[in-house]
Parts: C-alpha cells; sequence; structure tokens
C-alpha cells in the first residue's frame, strides 16, 4: 500500500540563501560525513498534542509559552535544514484535549467539507504520516472519520479492526494498518537513490473500555505486539527498507503481558522494527525519567536496542530521530543513531518560563477562524449552576465547589468500572480545595455564581491538569486517608477560646474531602501525620464516626477512590495511594471529565451535602481566615456555627466557629 506524496526535504532548499546573507544552519555530523553509499535521515515526531495548535490555555483564557503546535512547528523548517533528508510523523492524540476539539465535536460538528483546525494544522505544516491515539475515539467513530478525511497524508493504526479475521492480517482495519512512503533519499555524494519506508501504527487496546459506549460493537482491538508480529513480515515482503512504528503506547515494562498498555519497550524488539516514535505517557524520552530501566538505554536513546524519541506533550517538544543509513547491496541498514527532544521554552529557577520559539504565523492564521470562534465558547455558557461555586469555607465544612469535582469523578470513574473486576464496589470520592486563599491572598478562591457556567470557569475549580485515576482500598486506608487530610488543622484544646483553627504549614491542595462516606473530625486529638505525611502520632485518631451507607466503616471493606494521578501516584503521601493501589487509568483529565458532566447534566446542582463536619468540642471557638467576599455566603455554610469576627490580617477576613 504505497503512499507517494514528496521526496524527504533536501538540504540544498535551506542552504541555498546562505549567499545572500542569511545565518548558516550547521548540518548535523550524520549529514555532514555521511560517505557515498551512506544517507542522513532525521524523523521529526509530535505526539499528544490534543488540539493545541495556538499557544493559548483556553481554560484559564490566556496565552501560554509552554504549549502549541504553531511553536514547535516554527523550528521545524530550521531543524529540516540540519539533516540531508527528513520525514515529520505525528504519534496521535491530536484530536481531543482541549476546549478547542471539544468545540469542534460538541458545537460546530463536523459536515462533509469541513477542515477540522489540527489536520488542517498538519496539512499547512506538511506531515508524512500519522498514527490515531486513544483519545481519537472520544468523540466518535463518525466524527473521527470526517475529521481524517481531509488529511493530506496517510493515517495508519494496525490494531484496531472493524472486523477481526483469523489472524491480524486478515483483519478489517478501522484504517490502513500501515503506509509505505516511496521516497528518493540523498546520499553522501549528493546522489539520489528510492527508499521505501514503512510506518505502521499502534493505540492502546483499553480504548474498548474508555470509549465502550462508542467502540462495543463497531471495533474490536488487537494486542500491539501480536499485531505488530503479524504486520510487520507483511511490510518487509513488500518491499520496506526501513520501518518506522508510531507508537502511542508508553514507555513501560519489558516483559509482554497480552493487551499491555504501554507496550513501547515490547515493541521495539519485535524483529525488523528499525526505529519507534512514543507517546501516550506525556513524557520525555531520553530524559532521566527512565533512567536504569530494563531494555531502555537513555544515555543512546534506544528501547531494546532500536532508537526511540518521546516528544512530550501539547507541542511542548519536537521529537528528533537520527538515524545514519548504510547501503549493503540491495538492503539498507542502520548504521549508528541518535535521539533528542527538543524543547519550545525553559523553565527557570524562579519557575517563571521561558520562550525558546517564535510561532510558525502560517499555522495560526490557518485555524485563526477556529481559533476565535473557540475563545467565545469559553467565553459563554456550557451549563448552569443552581447553587454558587465557591471555595471560601472549603476548609472547615463541606463545600460546593470540591462538592462538583467529586460528583464528577465519581459520575466518571462509575461509567469507566463498567464490566471491570472492579463493577460492584463502593465508590468513594476525593477532592481537595486549591484556591483556598494561603499564599495565594485574600482574592485567590474559586467564586462562580448561580446561574451561566462557562467553560473557562472549570479552571477557577481545579487548576492543575491531572488526569483521573481510580484506586482500590481497603476500609482501614480510607481511615488512614481521612487522617492524613485532618492534619490541615491544630490541636485545640475543649474549652478555649478563639484559638487559631489552621496550620500554615499544611498546603490545601492536601486536604482532602472524601465524598461516599460519613465522617468528624475530632481536633481534640493530634494530627496521626506531619505536613509531609510523616508518621507523627502513630495511635491518634482524629477520623470518628466513619460510616458507609448508615453502618461503621469496618478496616476489611473494600472500596473504590477516584481521585487524579498527583494523589493516586504518592502525591502527599496519603495511605492506600501510594502508586499500588491503582485500578483505573483514565486518558482524560479531571478538567475534561468536568466539563463533560457539566454539558451532559446542563444544569448542575452542587449543594454541598454535609457528609463531613467537626466532633463537637463543648465550649470552644476557633478562628479561620478566609477572603472578605466570604461574608454574602455565611448562610449558605451547613454543619458549623459560624460568624464573622472582623478584619483578619493582610486583607483576610476572620470568622468564628463554635464546635
Amino acid at each position: 500500500m504505497p503512499h507517494t506524496r514528496r521526496s524527504p526535504i533536501s538540504r540544498r532548499q535551506f542552504l541555498a540563501t546562505t549567499a545572500t546573507g542569511a545565518a548558516v544552519i550547521a548540518l548535523h555530523p550524520y549529514s555532514a560525513s555521511a560517505a557515498s553509499n551512506q544517507a542522513h535521515l532525521r524523523i521529526m515526531e509530535t505526539t499528544d498534542i490534543h488540539v493545541h495548535v495556538f499557544p493559548y490555555d483556553y481554560y484559564a483564557d490566556k496565552p501560554r509559552d509552554t504549549v502549541g503546535l504553531s511553536r514547535a512547528a516554527s523550528i521545524i523548517n530550521e531543524i529540516r535544514s540540519e539533516a540531508t533528508n527528513s520525514l515529520l510523523v505525528d504519534n496521535g492524540d491530536f484530536l481531543q484535549g482541549n476546549p478547542m476539539g471539544d468545540y469542534i465535536a460538541y458545537e460546530r460538528g463536523m459536515n462533509e467539507g469541513d477542515s477540522h483546525p489540527i489536520i488542517t494544522a498538519f496539512n499547512t505544516i506538511g506531515y508524512d504520516a500519522a498514527t490515531l491515539g486513544n483519545h481519537e475515539f472520544n468523540y466518535g467513530l463518525s466524527f473521527l472519520e470526517k475529521s481524517l478525511a481531509g488529511a493530506e497524508f496517510p493515517v495508519v493504526l494496525a490494531n484496531i479492526a472493524k472486523e477481526k479475521g483469523g489472524t491480524p492480517r486478515e483483519d478489517k482495519t478501522l484504517v490502513k494498518p500501515y503506509a509505505i512512503l516511496e521516497r528518493e533519499i540523498e546520499l553522501g555524494d549528493g546522489s539520489k537513490h528510492p527508499i521505501k519506508i514503512g510506518v505502521i501504527g499502534f493505540t492502546p487496546p483499553q480504548i474498548m473500555n474508555w470509549d465502550r459506549k462508542h467502540l462495543e460493537g463497531n471495533v474490536e482491538a488487537r494486542d500491539i505486539v501480536e499485531t505488530a508480529k503479524a504486520y510487520v513480515p507483511e511490510m518487509q515482503e513488500q518491499g520496506c527498507d526501513l520501518i518506522i512504528a508510531l507508537s502511542h503506547s508508553g514507555i513501560g515494562d519489558a516483559d509482554h503481558a497480552d493487551g499491555m498498555e504501554n507496550a513501547s519497550v515490547v515493541l521495539a524488539g519485535v524483529e525488523g522494527i528499525d526505529a519507534l516514535v512514543t507517546g501516550h505517557n506525556h513524557l520525555v524520552f531520553p530524559s532521566p525519567t527512565f533512567a536504569d530501566l530494563p531494555g531502555i538505554d537513555v544515555d543512546k536513546g534506544t528501547l531494546m536496542g532500536k532508537p526511540a524519541v518521546m516528544g512530550g506533550f501539547w507541542g511542548s517538544h519536537l521529537g528528533l530521530l537520527d538515524l545514519l543509513l548504510e547501503r549493503d547491496g540491495n538492503a539498507w541498514r542502520v548504521v549508528t543513531t541518535t535521539s533528542e527532544a527538543r524543547p519550545i521554552s525553559q523553565r527557570n529557577e524562579d519557575r517563571s518560563v521561558t520562550a525558546l520559539v517564535g510561532d510558525d504565523q502560517t499555522v495560526l492564521d490557518s485555524v485563526t477562524t477556529d481559533h476565535e470562534e473557540t475563545l467565545a465558547y469559553v467565553r459563554r455558557a456550557v451549563g448552569k449552576t443552581s447553587a454558587p461555586l465557591h471555595s471560601y469555607f472549603a476548609l472547615v465544612a463541606d463545600d460546593p465547589s470540591v462538592q462538583i469535582v467529586s460528583i464528577a469523578q465519581k459520575w466518571y470513574i462509575e461509567e469507566m468500572l463498567k464490566g471491570t473486576e472492579h463493577e460492584g464496589l463502593p465508590i468513594l470520592s476525593a477532592a481537595a480545595p486549591f484556591k483556598a486563599g494561603g499564599r495565594g491572598g485574600p482574592d485567590y478562591y474559586t467564586d462562580v455564581p448561580v446561574g451561566d457556567v462557562a467553560i473557562k470557569n472549570v479552571a477557577d475549580l481545579y487548576l492543575y491538569p491531572n488526569t483521573v485515576r481510580a484506586v482500590r482500598v481497603s476500609g482501614a486506608q480510607v481511615r488512614g486517608w481521612l487522617e492524613r487530610s485532618a492534619g490541615m488543622f491544630n490541636q485545640i484544646e475543649a474549652g478555649s477560646k478563639d484559638a487559631i483553627l489552621l496550620n500554615p504549614s499544611f498546603p490545601s491542595y492536601n486536604f482532602d474531602v472524601m465524598d461516599g462516606v460519613t465522617y468528624q473530625i475530632d481536633l481534640s486529638q493530634p494530627s496521626r501525620f506531619g505536613p509531609d505525611g510523616e508518621d507523627l502520632n502513630p495511635d491518634a485518631a482524629r477520623i470518628v464516626n466513619l460510616a458507609f451507607d448508615g453502618a461503621p466503616v469496618t478496616d476489611d471493606m473494600e472500596f473504590i477512590i477516584a481521585t487524579n494521578n498527583y494523589r493516586a501516584s504518592g502525591g502527599g503521601s496519603f495511605p492506600g495511594a501510594k502508586g499500588d493501589t491503582v485500578v483505573f487509568e483514565a486518558p482524560d483529565t479531571n478538567r475534561d471529565v468536568i466539563v463533560r458532566y457539566i454539558v451532559e447534566q446542563g444544569t448542575i446542582d452542587p449543594k454541598a451535602d454535609g457528609n463531613w463536619s467537626f466532633a463537637p468540642l463543648e465550649d470552644t471557638t476557633v478562628l479561620f481566615e478566609t477572603g472578605p467576599s466570604a461574608r454574602g455566603y455565611m448562610s449558605d455554610v451547613n454543619g458549623i456555627s459560624i460568624e464573622d469576627a472582623g478584619d483578619g490580617a493582610d486583607g483576610f477576613a476572620a470568622f468564628r466557629i463554635k464546635l
């Protein structure tokens, strides 16, 4: 299945202007030193773009220097000019992932003749091939097919079939499993020689669970490695001189397990594959993140000895594989390789960000209308709330801004666990207030009034681009999780007057409120854990009257907790959340889930249900500070007796709580 469009870009196209005074671009050593029977091929990769064409955060409604295909595109010509021959590929997850993707899918739609903005951008830049990531399936197969119709490059995917045959090679695949790019490649002496470069694509088979409602009964998934072992020999039979795997599958274990999600290391070991571009992890390879793992050589940039690269996410990096090829008789072989992920920005010691590149204006121009329409979309309502979403009292009472996050997480995880071994277990949801004053100052609070909710309001509800996770824990771990959260408060002696309630060294993002159970916090007890999760008082028990469905929670009960990737992987050092209890890793961000929930519900009613409170302490009062705008919401706070205590320090307002 050949696909012919153009030859790899020749360096002569870029060096011809040097005589007029343009800066000379240094050739890569492979191009500079290639012998008469050798050729330098540079493979450029983008991955996990998630519709980030513009360097813009639509949730926050402001520019952002760390993202944007337009930024990565601005250095593509320069990077091409460093090499004699080059190819540009995308490794998937381009169709969904920010409000522009949602706008096109949910609002504008894809009619015949329409061009999806990300496909328009790819065409403008001049991609040679792409594969599909798991997120390409989020909006259904009809939308996907309409979006791909305008692609001026082959889109390949081998392990998803409309109809399964006896073997992968007998499958009727959703799109072509592979493509053969027939090119002319320039050798070291300037002569050109035909070459057939095969590209084959893979995506996690877990899409059958993640997007069950779209895919069940319509397509089937195969194991990535099994599929590769079937198709790669066929590609060789078709005359491929070089085979590149576009693996939208993360870098994981070196031992094969059927249906594994992160299969790139094992895939690299398949005979006949010469190089891999990877993604899905939203990480960078080569990088120290993967040091000392089986089958991985970070210094050489290889997986199982094969050159590989992962170019970050959202356009943060351009992945580069440099291959020195040598013609041996009628065959080509890879002599030596290098791998690099080139960034578009750098984070400085003071946490500020410096842009390293500008924008490719032609890319911006190609989707300007879509960008402007997306801005209008995020600024108008996608739903309504019947209760105000504010976080002024989130640290002292059950709170609506945390409640909506918990509700959306639980709604999502319930759907994702259907048909799994975990279906039927009680699902709890843990969420923390991110905007709760502190160092952010007296205005640093969520405050969305009753009425319209716009997409950009979701950034106010959920600051970070975390992804959803589910963990399976015991009742004892639920209790320990809540004990860790209860470190938010100072120990209060019964009978105290106006004691300071909040521990200033405890960050609000570690104060998880858990929906699905009821409980009280006994402030007369010491905290079991220190600010960093260290076990200070192993026998301390602040959490009392912990119950599920009206009955006490026992240590041996089992629960699912919906949370985020930071918490589930050990962030904050919570019992039950150390990375070893994860049973589901969602491909979706918590923000996206909240937006989907609001869109589906139309009107949300996130009134706090008062499932947690402080245990009574006779004749005891405490003080805490929050934003002065909290005074307008005092009457909405349930479960505590609270009164205005005047002005606090540094512009905050003080409130008194009777325990």
